[in-house]
């Protein structure tokens, strides 16, 4: 879900595993090539020479078409891309999809889904966009944040309200201590599915499917609960339309007005295609699951069936990004999924960890200024600071993710680049899954209140404290802006 400065709440999610109804746009009889957009970077000289490794060659790129062309195809970086349609990504190789086991089954809840209204209108995620591409400009904020994974067993009013709450409060700290606009952004109202290395997991010498979110299969290790489950499929819309009908609620009915800040009462204070639909409106084909979608590590292949469908919707698109993208890979997937170069339409989301930050992002911070691309680049401090504590559980020392964080934004200073925003696996709730911050959470007490389905998360204490540390990078970011113009 994404907070608006008008309040006004949306869901955001990566692309979804189960998706298997795509639709094209049949006024879209031509692909529009435009000139590139430079002057979003600074024209200054990065300040440091990049730490190590060799620059990226340079990448060409097409910048213009003939005027009176009615293209069907457009090249990109040597890439064919044929028009996009309705059936398109079947040809196309599919990851991570899941094996149900009655296709007759499948193929009926698809149906089921298909008549169901939409969870999210078309005119929300062109907002969104607009918003995303001001903070592409360096005039706005993202603030991204929810669970790993949503589960059923966890879906309750009082737990929404504690995430909800708790993206308002680091949303103020943000506002008024960086003095910048703050586009608030959940992974919330469809954030189940989960990408697995290994589509199988052995214990014991049993050898059963892996979990891949409570949409797919359950979390306990026997055979009924790992078996994929198409009528999971209908149980996380209507849980997914439940939760962002309260989020509205929340967001129009005062609870998110500022007057209530002091209201907002947690102890941080006190201690320190199915979804696919066409827009009558705009012509366009947008997924309607989600405002924002996203691909990874694991299925952001070029030739793949998820790039090859998100490039046919219009929503604002997000691209995760680990310290093994090359450069010139990162912009020819820029350029397939947003070749008309509309601010807004991508963001890069890195994670890395803070050493590879500093040596692997001004890599590509420069081939996408070398591109004329434009994006908002984002942190995720959490997915490359993942350990294991000696109890056996998952953690991230908070240390860890602080360190992420300031590296991108020491990077971006060094490149004259815009840090964009950040997106964070946290709760409103007083878990302990992440070890350290000021209340000082140790590995003896994560088994205490450790309650992820997936990864571990931020808490609200950790989650405000990293708020204000952000605030005030934003504050020093803005006065050396000042300066540099008196």
């Amino acid at each position: 879900m994404a907070l608006s400065s008008g309040n006004s709440l949306l869901p955001t999610k990566p692309i979804q595993t189960h998706q298997s109804s795509l639709s094209t746009n049949p006024n879209s009889n031509s692909i529009r090539f435009v000139q590139r957009i430079s002057a979003v970077h600074s024209a200054d000289q990065p300040k440091n020479p990049i730490v190590s490794d060799k620059p990226p060659k340079p990448t060409s790129s097409v910048t213009a078409a003939t005027a009176n062309a009615t293209a069907t195809q457009s090249v990109t970086n040597n890439t064919v891309l044929k028009k996009w349609a309705i059936d398109s990504w079947k040809a196309k190789k599919a990851l991570q999809l899941p094996e149900y086991p009655n296709k007759e089954e499948f193929e009926s809840v698809l149906q089921t889904l298909d008549a169901f209204p939409p969870i999210v209108f078309a005119g929300e995620a062109r907002n969104l966009e607009e918003r995303l591409g001001e903070a592409a400009m360096g005039n706005a904020f993202l603030l991204q944040g929810g669970d790993c994974a949503e589960s059923f067993k966890e879906f309750n009013a009082n737990n929404i309200r504690d995430t909800f709450r708790i993206i308002l409060q680091m949303g103020a700290v943000l506002m008024f201590g960086g003095q910048v606009p703050v586009i608030k952004v959940g992974r919330m109202a469809g954030q189940f599915a989960k990408p697995r290395s290994d589509p199988f997991e052995e214990k014991d010498g049993v050898k059963l499917p892996s979990y891949r979110g409570d949409n797919v299969n359950g979390d306990a290790f026997d055979l009924k609960s790992r078996t994929p489950d198409p009528q999971r499929l209908i149980r996380a819309y209507c849980q997914s339309a439940a939760t962002l009908n309260l989020l509205r609620a929340f967001a129009t009915g005062g609870y998110a007005a500022m007057q209530r800040i002091t209201q907002w009462n947690l102890d941080f204070t006190e201690h320190s295609e199915q979804g696919d639909r066409l827009d009558s409106t705009s012509g366009l084909y947008y997924d309607c699951s989600a405002h924002m979608i996203w691909v990874g590590e694991r299925t952001r292949q070029l030739d793949g069936a998820h790039v090859e469908f998100l490039r046919g919707v219009a929503n604002p698109l997000g691209i995760k990004v680990s310290d093994k993208m090359d450069p010139t890979q990162l912009v020819k997937l820029i350029e397939i999924l947003n070749p008309q170069n509309k601010a807004g339409r991508i963001t890069i989301i890195t994670r890395m960890g803070a050493e590879n930050m500093r040596v692997k992002l001004p890599h590509l911070i420069r081939a996408v200024r070398g591109a004329g691309q434009i994006v908002t680049w984002v942190s995720d401090p959490m997915h490359g600071n993942t350990i294991k504590a000696p109890c056996g559980l998952k953690t991230r020392p908070f240390d860890s993710i602080r360190a992420e964080v300031t590296a991108f934004f020491d990077v971006h200073e060094q490149e004259g680049s815009h840090p964009g925003g950040v997106h964070l696996e946290m709760t409103g709730q007083n878990v302990t899954e992440c070890i350290g911050g000021s209340n000082t959470v140790t590995f003896d007490d994560l088994s205490s209140r450790y309650h992820t389905h997936c990864d571990p998360r931020l808490n609200a204490s950790q989650s405000l404290e990293l708020a204000f540390i952000i605030a005030e990078r934003l504050r020093k970011r803005r006065m050396g802006a000042l300066r540099s113009l008196a």
